[in-house]
């Protein structure tokens, strides 16, 4: 079974920055995409940031500019930098594998003074 963890979500005031971390682990092709989506509370999940095998990456509009997605092949890792943090950005982070269809657990991200 494939497992996806994150971690490095925590509260932080607003135009602070975080580092979310994802690892996943398993029966993994490592040519597969590998994002960061999010849940604000009462809301429906959406994509904030995806990034291909070759490194190429995509942003919402909301954090472009913001936000900076990395990932590490070899490790199976993909990494959020988020810079100048808006209470907006609260919510809940998950790591997806969208060729598998595979999700973490996710990791809260709280914006707030």
């Amino acid at each position: 079974q494939v497992q996806i963890v994150e971690s490095g979500g925590g509260l932080v005031q607003p135009g602070g920055s975080l580092r979310l971390s994802c690892a996943a682990s398993g029966n993994i092709y490592r040519g597969y995409a590998m994002g960061w989506y999010r849940q604000p509370p009462g809301k429906q999940r959406e994509m904030v940031a995806i990034i291909s095998s070759r490194g190429d990456a995509n942003y919402a509009d909301s954090v472009r500019g913001r936000f900076t997605i990395a990932r590490d092949n070899a490790k199976n890792m993909v990494f959020l930098q988020m810079n100048n943090l808006k209470p907006e950005d609260t919510g809940v982070y998950y790591c997806h594998l969208p060729g598998i269809d595979s999700w973490g657990q996710g990791t809260q991200v709280t914006v707030s003074s």
